[in-house]
């Protein structure tokens, strides 16, 4: 598996995953993915940093990062999406720590996630990570169904968490390497 930049050899599978990942999960997304033109619109886009999985030329999993605008410049959103076949692969994870770097890169010092409450799975992932719940949001995703469902926020301080992982020779534990 390789993790590639948002590019236009990829705009054509990751077209196709969007189809193949099951409606529960496009909440993920911070838009309709099923639009037409959407990625095209996205490799326009250089505010934020989107990139993807691919294996033998199928797009595994997709991650943003989203820099918010006004007195939340600083804070990026991250959205990570795993095709429920490559789940448990460790594909969420290494799209997450890519997310991790990009908002270093982007010079972010804080990146959230949302994640509805019963996601126990990616709620952990997360918090191995440095991941940690900063608000419970109660009834605030309407399903298809029309069930509502609470949603977590978690946050990630990154120059904080970076600066304690690479005090106490850590840092290796997050990405393999330390950020520059």
């Amino acid at each position: 598996m390789e993790i590639t930049p948002l590019s236009p050899q990829v705009a054509g599978p990751l077209e196709e995953f969007f189809r193949r990942v099951p409606e529960s999960d496009h909440n993920s997304f911070a838009e309709d993915v099923l639009v037409p033109g959407l990625v095209q619109i996205w490799l326009q886009d250089t505010r934020g940093s989107r990139a993807v999985a691919v294996e033998d030329a199928q797009v595994l999993g997709y991650v943003a990062v989203l820099p918010l605008v006004g007195w939340s410049s600083h804070v990026g959103s991250l959205r990570v999406v795993v095709d429920p076949a490559s789940r448990g692969r460790g594909v969420g994870r290494a799209l997450a720590r890519h997310g991790l770097l990009a908002s270093l890169e982007l010079g972010l010092t804080k990146t959230v996630v949302e994640v509805v409450v019963d996601a126990v799975p990616a709620i952990g992932m997360f918090e191995g990570l440095g991941f940690e719940p900063e608000a419970l949001l109660r009834d605030h995703v309407r399903d298809k169904t029309g069930a509502l469902r609470d949603l977590v926020v978690l946050a990630h301080l990154v120059e904080g968490t970076w600066s304690g992982m690479a005090t106490a020779g850590l840092e290796d534990a997050l990405v393999g390497e330390a950020p520059d």
